[in-house]
């Protein structure tokens, strides 16, 4: 079985060694019958016995739940296990030539069950899926930012947004520094973990000012729909972002009070 889309570190290992260990529980048993060979399928629930056991030899099936592909299994993968109790639909298709090996659904448990070695392989595999599949969940409901852009660079005096621009994203400084330019003048300083760029979400409007490198920085870019979803859905980002317009509102309230201490020439 291997996850689609981001995979923790150490799933490369878990999902190799799992890969495996459906050889080693049919070792010694013999196949019901000869190997089954699709050149596609829609649906492998229509088309193959309820009673069999299926060792993946050759192909790729894809796992489908609620019409989203979650997963797929492939060559030395053990089909036909979700059987017997009430689950979640989950559709087996394949777009692509396919060989399965047989076995009696029965012969395999007695097989199994008759080794202790084989049974806690058999665990292993079990487990071993069932934690593949609940740290993809996991991840999946993780609340904080999460950004779908990624990750981008900037070096010192790199523009990392532009007076003028439309507002796709927001941003936060995750190594470095940048500075705020209006018209050419700087009104501004952007630190570390700081959000900006949001004003211009909020309001639908162009980019107010233009934000600058000063030195090497890390930005993590948030699309500006994700981030008004994070926004409805977690305060901690909402009180951040109050945080920060605050301290911005008090150092130009600073600013306009030394302004008019300024003597006029």
């Amino acid at each position: 079985m291997y996850l689609l889309g981001e995979q923790p570190a150490y799933a490369d290992q878990l999902i190799n060694r799992l890969q495996g260990i459906p050889g080693q529980l049919l070792e010694g048993l013999e196949p019901s019958g000869p190997p089954l060979r699709l050149e596609h399928a829609e649906d492998l629930a229509q088309v193959l016995p309820a009673n069999q056991l299926y060792l993946i030899e050759n192909g790729l099936l894809h796992a489908v739940v609620e019409e989203r592909p979650l997963f797929y299994l492939q060559e030395g993968d053990l089909l036909g296990l979700r059987q017997g109790i009430e689950l979640p639909s989950c559709r087996y298709c394949s777009d692509e030539p396919i060989s399965l090996r047989p076995y009696s659904r029965s012969s395999v448990f007695k097989h199994i069950y008759a080794n202790e070695r084989r049974q806690e392989l058999f665990i292993q595999y079990l487990v071993g899926h069932t934690a593949l599949l609940s740290d993809a969940i996991a991840r999946l409901k993780q609340p904080d930012v999460r950004p779908s852009t990624g990750f981008q660079h900037f070096a010192r005096g790199d523009e990392l947004i532009q007076q003028g621009d439309e507002a796709d994203h927001v941003f936060i400084i995750i190594e470095g520094h940048a500075e705020a330019f209006v018209d050419g003048q700087k009104v501004g300083d952007v630190q570390k973990d700081e959000i900006f760029g949001a004003m211009a979400v909020f309001t639908r409007e162009r980019r107010s000012a233009t934000v600058k490198a000063s030195e090497p920085c890390t930005v993590m870019v948030i699309p500006k729909d994700q981030f008004l979803s994070l926004m409805q859905s977690n305060p901690r980002i909402a009180h951040s972002l109050i945080e920060s317009m605050a301290r911005r509102i008090d150092l130009l309230n600073k600013e306009v009070t030394q302004l008019r201490l300024l003597p006029i020439s």
